[in-house]
């Protein structure tokens, strides 16, 4: 059965046009690479979210930027903020995004539900205004419980920016996630549904087994975070390949991650065994 797809882009971190982040990265142009990475898979993905870092500073130009940057997807998109960003104004920037309007604040919590088929899509909401570590509190806890609680049928992916396990990369867990991690992980104990939780802000892939889950960071689609394990290593990036994540699901099958990497490669070729013949 033909499987399904939400990408998962993160920590594009975009500018003022013509400015680059950390004095070095063309964030903008690395994102325009990755959507068109993404409108040419083999397989049209159903969604695209992106897990927070949206800008670099939150500010109304920044959004116009990426707003402008994302018009060539040509599937929907889902957005959520990061650390660098500010709740009001990717609101103001996106009211057409009905889905993480409020009608309590233009500053409340952007969490949502969306149903992708067969697949839901749910968004928590771990920002700490003015902070670059994110925490959960009872409100957030309480407001994703039901969101959740509404399906506990449809297999889940749950989407938050800071990741709820430590790392081992010491500077990030340092501006991890301080606060509600053990509340989070008793909630998803009784909703079994939640197949992934998905994350950014560490800007590398990594994996663990937790609240009886699987959880996930995603690639930056510009800059990734240095892999050094050390606890008191420097706090550095690199300009290694960018790239997404891919999660497919089926009726009839488990929900799978695919890691894709961003840009131009040699092939693809077919195979050949050692005689010359072509390998179907």
């Amino acid at each position: 059965m033909k499987p399904q797809l939400l990408v998962q882009l993160s920590d594009p971190h975009i500018r003022a046009p013509g400015r680059l982040t950390y004095r070095r990265v063309d964030t903008a142009a690395y994102l325009r690479r990755a959507i068109a990475a993404v409108n040419a898979l083999p397989q049209a993905p159903r969604a695209v979210i992106i897990t927070g870092d949206l800008t670099d500073f939150g500010t109304p130009e920044e959004y116009a930027h990426l707003r402008a940057l994302l018009q060539p997807l040509a599937c929907p998109c889902y957005l959520m903020p990061g650390n660098h960003d500010d709740r009001a104004g990717l609101r103001q920037a996106f009211a057409e995004h009905a889905y993480m309007q409020s009608a309590e604040a233009a500053d409340d919590f952007v969490q949502y539900a969306v149903d992708l088929g067969g697949l839901r899509l749910v968004t928590l909401d771990t920002v700490t205004p003015r902070a670059s570590h994110g925490e959960l509190c009872t409100e957030r806890l309480q407001r994703l419980d039901a969101l959740l609680s509404a399906d506990p049928h449809t297999p889940t992916v749950l989407a938050m920016h800071h990741p709820p396990f430590a790392t081992y990369i010491g500077h990030m867990d340092v501006i991890g996630l301080r606060h509600g991690g053990p509340e989070l992980a008793a909630l998803l104990g009784r909703q079994p549904q939640v197949q992934r939780v998905i994350c950014g802000h560490l800007h590398r892939p990594i994996q663990a087994l937790w609240g009886g889950t699987l959880a996930m960071t995603a690639p930056s689609t510009a800059h990734q975070v240095c892999l050094d394990l050390a606890p008191d290593a420097a706090s550095r990036f690199a300009l290694e390949p960018p790239g997404f994540l891919v999660h497919a699901w089926s009726e009839a099958g488990q929900l799978v991650t695919h890691q894709a990497a961003i840009g131009e490669f040699d092939g693809p070729h077919p195979f050949y065994d050692e005689d010359g013949a072509l390998i179907d």
